[in-house]
């Protein structure tokens, strides 16, 4: 398929009548791609595809679109949308320590790049602390500064042993064993349930 098809296919898995905050709708999409206008047809879906839950289908559409225009941050952001279409969303306030209180010195990328340890609650049969693998992308933040804060996803290595988490709870962000940020979880979308064949 080529760009234009794969945009013209994940734009007929939007379903009619929904809008993003902007008042664009699936009509305004197919407006640009008339006129060959495919980096704003796919921006236009990645805004659509914030509305509501969309199938993995779209996000795949879109990734591959995006890569083929070698737009590098939206190819990620897509296949990030896709882990979290099968697997779920989970949103948290993170706030990082500043440069002098923890190990980083550095800021770094919010492009899902990072995958930290987490301590989200659960010990280790010995009492320890069961640090787990998330990938995190920073919504709105090209850069995490030390010491700043960004509203974050998190995609776990393993996302069955996140299912406990709750909007509200605490969870600490961990590059070594020392603390490195802490953060509020926000919101916790369950992965959809699988279709009855």
């Amino acid at each position: 398929m080529d760009v234009c098809e794969l945009l013209e296919a994940a734009s007929l898995l939007v379903p009619e009548g929904i809008a993003a905050k902007s008042d664009i709708t699936v009509n305004d999409v197919w407006e640009y791609l008339v006129h060959d206008e495919w980096e704003i047809a796919l921006s236009l879906l990645e805004e659509l595809g914030d509305v509501r839950p969309l199938p993995l289908g779209f996000w795949q559409a879109l990734a591959t679109a995006a890569e083929h225009m070698r737009l590098e941050r939206s190819t990620a952001w897509c296949h990030w949308r896709g882990h979290e279409a099968r697997h779920g969303i989970i949103r948290a306030d993170l706030t990082l320590r500043p440069a002098h209180e923890g190990r980083r010195r550095t800021p770094f990328s919010g492009a899902g790049v990072l995958r930290p340890m987490w301590n989200t609650g659960r010990r280790t049969p010995t009492g320890e602390p069961d640090l787990r693998i998330a990938r995190l992308w920073a919504e709105f933040a090209p850069l995490v500064e030390p010491g700043g804060r960004a509203t974050v996803r998190l995609a776990p290595l393993s996302p069955s042993n996140w299912q406990h988490l709750q909007p509200g709870q605490v969870i600490t962000m961990h590059e070594d064993r020392t603390v490195a940020g802490t953060a509020v979880v926000l919101d916790v979308q369950r992965p959809p349930a699988p279709s009855a064949s």
